[in-house]
């Protein structure tokens, strides 16, 4: 107490929480680090981007592409950002002092409140959101951007609206991508302008009288204003579109679009522009009855003119007399679409197709049989791994590459491909980042056999083998740095003189200790420095990139490695072709790479699904890619691409110099790609015709080599692609039918003077049947005059020649070989038959099939297929033999001649070899007997034991250099019932 007064005593002090700021100074920093975190990664993303253009002397492709995706951000980014905030601005500034009608909930009016409160940072956020949409958007179009800005003319007239064929393909898609942009921006401005207007009272649809203020009428009717216009001037794009939509019938304009369609859009396009006026309009007189019915006057104009008028005209007028209608029309759709796809010069000639062949027939194309080649591509990917792996590690893809090579004296077709390595396939004890990234980075070598030669245990004839490599294909630098089975990143390189860590054979020349190697290409990037190799540590997820001792101050980063993916990397513009393939040119190994400049917007063409044209049985198996799905109606072979199997280097050379679509994408990035001069002689020789684009053209000549628009209409010669007959045989899934691949062959056309190497398919009609219609070749040699002339062979329509189908089932069902493969397909040999490729090329006047057949074990590790039988048919015979001239002589009941030459050493002198010849045909002799005996019992385990033994003999003979039938006891040579065999003999007795 003071003074009198009791004191109240004091409230203790609560404690101050000194730990409270800390959440609330943890959320940002937490936001701030993942902001920096996201932007470090995209950072990472471009820069190393930048990095990799820079190692393959492409920096200026980086450049442009970047350059411009950041022009088009920003510029349509900043715009709809611009016309939304301004929208925004302009309905806060004209908001009513008092609301048209009260807010719909109690809390409503806090909102528009808080937004006032803190306007910029609202109005930030707005722009930040547009600008990322916006720009996000408008970057991805840098291709129709730069195409339209680089557009070259095509210099042919489109004569319906009178413009050159590059306003189609260059400036209508780019005017399309403006027309989406404008649609978006006009929409979110009216959108955020609804909303504003709406927080601050200026529009309430609830309000009994007025629903919006006369700044918000405004404001309004200018947006739909712009809407509508914009639709004016899409429905004039509209008019264009037409040339490449799908009509009814075909892709263009059809005679509904051309006497309906197409003036309903200008119809249409001028009651656009005068219903724009009516909203115009409507700032001054704010009355909403002028534009709400030109609004219904618009939609019952594109419900009567752009529906109900082509409905009528199409049912009325067309239908009845159609074929007369449309036929200007499908002339210059066929027109079109064989120059959109090269097809303009594909000679179709009338081929009789004998079915028997005169000696004298057979002797004209004696030249053309060495190049039936035996050894299929797409089946003896496991003989080249098991017999050429050398290591576990190495590996070889499921198909292999055709090619051609001078072997001696002689070019002949070549099954080729490259021995890579594969980490996945090292032991589970050796994987370690040491090991999967710095010690394990190339393959080594080539890997080669003569198409057309087997030995005599069915095995390749190799022109090029072993590690390290020898044989026939010169010398050359072995190793694979960058291929299609290439890890996904190595490190490599060193500095001078330091102990080399790379494998490069696990054994030197003679024998011993694994060679090592550093790499010395000039590839790669380099991450000897510390901010690089963070970059790759993040880029890769990797911290050993980092850490690691063996990144050194000269290491190099290998990536992105995949042939293929470099080209359309170094050239995003380019389609490339699903299946690379390697040569040796000029002392390297380097893949080889076609690609193709396409557009969807050639007027009057038809457009096809770039997948399905390209798809067929060997589409999407191993290393062979396919194509992205989308239409097109234009392709070319514009560019050849080179990348060199050691260094990586990408070399683009213009091979389609006359491409208007090659000249604007070389003026958009200059001295990317080199004349076509620049093609060195080797590599001319190595160059092929593709077949991703001989897809294509091949599914559109199945209708489109008729060229009458009468025929064409009634679909009365239409073709199509048969399905592999060999998919079934080998296991795929019969449900799913795939078209027959095509194939390169070296063989003479009718006008040809000597045999060419080409790519092959052939055709089967459009129906339930089978029988061959029509079969196809394109010169394939980059130094043939007829490079790329198509030329087809199309059969009597009165005579049945059998398709591939219908041969291959012969092939199958005929007694003779059934008999001959009973002993490979029986369970207890543990073995299968194997059916290859089915070959088709003109021959005597007629056709010729040719099918080898493997044997493959059917289990137990190590199994690859080895080529047992040629099988063959020409006209309604059929027959088979161990090598192709024994067929043939079969088939053909004469001598044929074919070019073998059956491997073996020097042969003995003539008189042992006759005695060894004569024993061994005795002992084939007695086999022979026994095996019939063995098999007239049932007894097939004693009948496949002295099948055995007569097969050793006959091997034995053949060695000593005897030509025998094969050792079968019932050979096929008829055209429906086996004739009675007889014993091998020797034909010098």
């Amino acid at each position: 107490m003071s003074d009198g007064v009791y004191d109240m005593p004091e409230e203790p002090r609560r404690p101050r929480r000194t730990g409270g700021g800390r959440p609330r100074a943890l959320l940002p920093t937490i936001a701030t680090l993942i902001v920096l975190l996201i932007l470090f990664s995209v950072f990472t993303d471009i820069w190393t981007q930048r990095l990799w253009y820079r190692s393959v002397d492409l920096g200026s492709v980086f450049g442009t592409v970047l350059g411009t995706r950041v022009l088009l951000f920003f510029v349509v980014g900043l715009l709809m950002a611009a016309a939304v905030v301004a929208n925004i601005v302009i309905a806060f500034r004209t908001r009513p002092r008092v609301a048209l009608a009260p807010a719909p909930s109690p809390g409503f009016e806090r909102y528009g409140d808080l937004l006032q409160q803190r306007g910029k940072i609202a109005i930030g956020v707005v722009a930040t959101l547009m600008l990322v949409f916006g720009g996000s958007a408008a970057s991805g179009e840098w291709k129709v951007f730069l195409a339209w800005r680089n557009r070259t003319p095509f210099g042919v007239t489109d004569k319906h609206f009178n413009k050159d064929i590059a306003f189609f393909v260059f400036d209508y898609p780019w005017l399309r991508v403006l027309l989406g942009f404008g649609y978006s921006i006009v929409l979110l401005s009216l959108v955020a302008a609804i909303i504003t207007h709406y927080l601050y009272g200026g529009f309430r649809p609830s309000a009994k009288g007025q629903k919006a203020s006369g700044a918000a009428q405004v404001q309004f009717s200018v947006l739909l204003g712009l809407l509508v216009l914009l639709k004016a001037f899409s429905y004039w794009l509209d008019r264009f579109g037409l040339t490449t939509s799908d009509a009814k019938l075909f892709t263009g304009i059809s005679y509904t679009g051309d006497h309906a369609v197409l003036p309903s859009k200008e119809i249409l396009a001028v009651i656009a522009v005068l219903c724009a006026g009516l909203f115009f309009a409507n700032v001054v007189r704010r009355t909403w009855l002028l534009p709400g019915v030109g609004t219904v006057v618009l939609i019952l104009s594109a419900i009567l003119l752009g529906a109900l008028w082509p409905a009528a005209l199409q049912q009325l007028r067309v239908r009845p007399s159609e074929p007369v209608r449309e036929a200007p029309y499908i002339t210059k759709n066929i027109e079109s679409t064989r120059q959109a796809y090269g097809l303009e010069g594909a000679e179709v000639i009338n081929y009789q197709a004998k079915q028997t062949a005169t000696p004298s027939e057979l002797t004209q194309d004696a030249e053309v049989l060495p190049g039936i080649r035996l050894i299929d591509p797409s089946v003896v990917g496991p003989t080249f791994e098991q017999l050429q792996q050398v290591r576990g590690f190495y590996s070889f893809p499921t198909d292999l590459d055709v090619d051609r090579y001078k072997i001696g004296d002689k070019v002949s077709d070549t099954v080729i491909a490259v021995r890579e390595v594969q980490v996945d396939r090292l032991p589970a004890g050796q994987r370690n980042w040491n090991n999967d990234h710095t010690v394990y980075t190339h393959g080594y070598g080539v890997v080669a056999a003569n198409g057309n030669q087997r030995a005599q245990d069915g095995t390749p004839v190799w022109s090029e083998k072993d590690l390290p490599p020898t044989g026939q294909l010169g010398d050359y630098e072995p190793r694979i740095y960058f291929g299609e089975q290439s890890p996904d990143y190595s490190i490599v390189g060193g500095p001078q003189g330091g102990s080399p860590v790379e494998l490069d054979t696990p054994e030197g020349k003679s024998g011993g200790d694994p060679t090592l190697n550093t790499y010395q290409g000039k590839g790669g990037v380099e991450v000897g420095n510390f901010f690089n190799r963070l970059l790759y540590a993040t880029k890769f997820r990797d911290a050993n990139i980092l850490l690691s001792s063996r990144v050194n101050p000269d290491s190099k980063i290998l990536y992105d490695r995949n042939p293929r993916e470099r080209v359309e990397k170094a050239a995003p513009w380019l389609t490339p072709d699903g299946d690379p393939y390697p040569a040796i040119v000029d002392n390297q190994v380097v893949w080889i790479v076609d690609g193709y400049t396409t557009s969807a917007n050639y007027p009057y063409a038809e457009k096809v699904a770039l997948d399905d044209s390209t798809r067929d049985t060997t589409t999407g198996r191993g290393t062979i890619a396919q194509q992205p799905s989308e239409e097109i109606n234009y392709i070319r072979n514009s560019v050849k691409a080179v990348v060199n199997a050691y260094d990586g280097s990408v070399e683009l050379y213009a091979w389609d110099e006359n491409d208007p679509v090659l000249k604007t994408w070389m003026k958009a990035f200059p001295n990317t790609v080199k004349p076509r001069s620049d093609i060195s002689p080797s590599l001319m020789s190595h160059l092929r015709y593709p077949e991703d684009m001989f897809k294509v053209q091949r599914d559109l000549l199945a209708k489109y080599h008729v060229t009458d628009s009468g025929t064409w209409y009634q679909n009365s010669d239409l073709w199509r692609v048969p399905a592999d007959p060999t998919a079934v045989s080998s296991g795929s899934d019969s449900s799913v039918q795939s078209n027959q691949p095509p194939f390169y062959l070296s063989l003479r056309m009718p006008g040809q003077t000597e045999p060419k190497f080409s790519l092959t398919s052939v055709y089967v009609p459009n129906a339930e049947r089978e029988n061959l219609t029509a079969f196809m070749a394109v010169d394939s040699e980059a130094t043939s005059p007829d490079y790329g002339k198509f030329r087809i062979l199309r059969l009597p329509g009165n005579v049945q020649i059998p398709g591939p189908g219908q041969v291959f089932n012969k092939f199958q069902t005929d007694e003779g070989i059934r008999q001959a493969l009973l002993p490979i397909n029986q369970p207890s040999s543990g073995a299968r038959a194997q059916f290859g490729n089915l070959l088709t090329l003109p021959l005597g006047g007629g056709l010729l099939y040719v099918q080898p057949v493997y044997s493959v074990r059917t289990s137990g590790a190590g199994s690859y297929p080895v080529l047992r039988y040629v099988l063959v048919s020409f006209g309604d015979r059929v027959a088979y033999g161990g090598t192709l001239q024994e067929a043939l002589t079969k088939v053909f009941n004469t001598s044929v001649d074919t070019g073998e030459e059956p491997p073996g050493s020097k042969p003995p002198p003539a008189s042992t070899q006759n005695q060894t010849v004569k024993q061994a045909l005795a002992d084939a002799q007695a086999a022979y007997t026994a095996a019939q005996a063995a098999l007239t019992k049932g007894d097939l385990a004693g009948y496949q034991a002295q099948v055995n033994k007569m097969k050793q003999a006959i091997d034995k003979a053949v060695a000593a250099g005897a030509v025998v039938t094969p050792p079968t006891p019932t050979p096929s040579g008829t055209p429906s019932t086996p004739t009675p065999s007889s014993p091998p003999t020797s034909p010098t007795g």
